[in-house]
C-alpha cells in the first residue's frame, strides 16, 4: 500500500524541486529557444535592430561547402572517437576490474591521469609530438627515407590527428565508469562459468558485457555529447580549423561566424547542430534497448 504525502512534505519536495526546474528553464530551456528564434534574423549580436528573414539563414547553410565540411568532420570524429575509444577503454576496464591484476591501482591512475589535464595541456602536447621541426614523428618518417611536413598541416590528415589527441584524452574517464559496473558483477557468476568450463573470451561476452550494458547505454549518450563538445576545444587549441578549414567542425564554425557578426546565421548552425545531436542520442539509445541480463 503506498503511502500518502502529506502537506509539509510536498511543500519540502517542491522547496527542493522547484530552484532546480528554474534553473534548468533559465540555463536550458530558454536559450534553447532563444538560438531558434535568432536563426530566424539577421543581425550582428551586438548592436542594431534584428531584421527577420525567415529560412534564408537555412537556405544559406545547406549551400554551404564549409558547413557541410565541418559536419562532415564532426560526424567523422563521433564515429571515429567513440568507436576506438570505447573499445579501448572496455578492454582496459575488463583488465583492471575485479582486482585480479598486480598493480592495478597504479595503472587506473596511469590511464586516468589524461583526463584531469587541461585541454589546452594535451592539445600542446599533441602539437608538439606532430610538429614538423621537433616532433618524434619526424626521425620515424626519416627512418623509412620519407620527408614529413607535419600532419596538422595536411588537409588528409589533420582530423585523424585530432582524434588520436580526443581518444588519448577520453580513454581513461570511461574506463574508470566500466570498471564501477565490471567491480559490482557477483564473482559467483565468473566462478560458475568457469565450473562449467567456459573461457575467460566467453565469461566477458556471456557475463561482463550483458551485466555492464547499462552502463554503456548511458556512455554511448556521453560519447555524442563529449565528442561534440570537446572537438570545439581541441579544434580551437590546436588547429583553429586550419590548414584552410580542413579540420573545422560544426562548433568552431559557428563560433567563427558568430566573430564575423553573422550571428543569425552562426544561431541556425547550433540549430542544427541540436537537432542533429538530440536525434543521434535518441536513435542510439532506442538501437541500445534491451533486458541487462540477455
Amino acid at each position: 500500500m503506498k503511502r500518502k504525502l502529506d502537506g509539509a512534505a510536498k511543500r519540502f519536495i517542491a522547496v527542493c524541486t522547484i530552484p532546480t526546474f528554474i534553473l534548468y528553464f533559465i540555463f536550458v530551456v530558454y536559450p534553447i529557444f532563444n538560438m531558434l528564434g535568432l536563426s530566424f534574423v539577421e543581425w550582428n549580436g551586438l548592436l542594431g535592430a534584428k531584421t527577420f528573414v525567415g529560412f534564408e539563414n537555412y537556405r544559406i547553410l545547406f549551400q554551404d561547402d564549409n558547413f557541410w565540411k565541418a559536419f562532415q568532420n564532426t560526424i567523422f570524429l563521433i564515429v571515429v572517437v567513440t568507436s576506438v575509444t570505447f573499445v579501448l577503454a572496455l578492454l582496459f576496464a575488463s583488465i583492471l576490474a575485479k582486482g585480479h591484476l598486480k598493480g592495478q591501482a597504479f595503472f587506473r591512475i596511469l590511464f586516468y591521469i589524461p583526463n584531469i589535464l587541461s585541454i589546452v595541456v594535451i592539445s600542446a602536447i599533441f602539437y608538439m609530438f606532430y610538429s614538423s621541426d621537433y616532433g618524434i614523428l619526424g626521425p620515424i618518417y626519416n627512418a623509412f627515407g620519407k620527408q614529413y611536413t607535419g600532419v596538422l598541416g595536411d588537409p588528409d590528415q589533420v582530423v585523424w590527428a585530432i582524434a588520436v589527441a580526443m581518444i588519448w584524452q577520453a580513454i581513461g574517464y570511461y574506463m574508470v565508469m566500466y570498471i564501477a559496473g565490471m567491480d559490482s558483477i557477483p564473482d559467483e557468476l565468473y566462478e560458475s562459468a568457469g565450473l562449467d568450463g567456459a573461457s575467460k573470451v566467453q565469461q566477458f561476452f556471456v557475463i561482463t558485457l550483458p551485466m555492464t550494458w547499462q552502463v554503456i547505454r548511458v556512455t554511448l549518450t556521453f560519447f555524442i555529447i563529449s565528442t561534440i563538445n570537446m572537438s570545439f576545444l581541441f579544434v580551437t587549441a590546436m588547429t583553429n580549423g586550419a590548414p584552410d578549414g580542413a579540420s573545422n567542425v560544426l562548433l568552431v564554425y559557428m563560433s567563427s561566424q558568430r566573430a564575423n557578426g553573422s550571428f543569425g546565421y552562426a544561431m541556425a548552425i547550433g540549430t542544427v547542430l541540436f537537432i542533429f545531436a538530440y536525434g543521434l542520442a535518441l536513435i542510439v539509445n532506442k538501437l541500445t534497448e534491451r533486458d541487462p541480463l540477455n
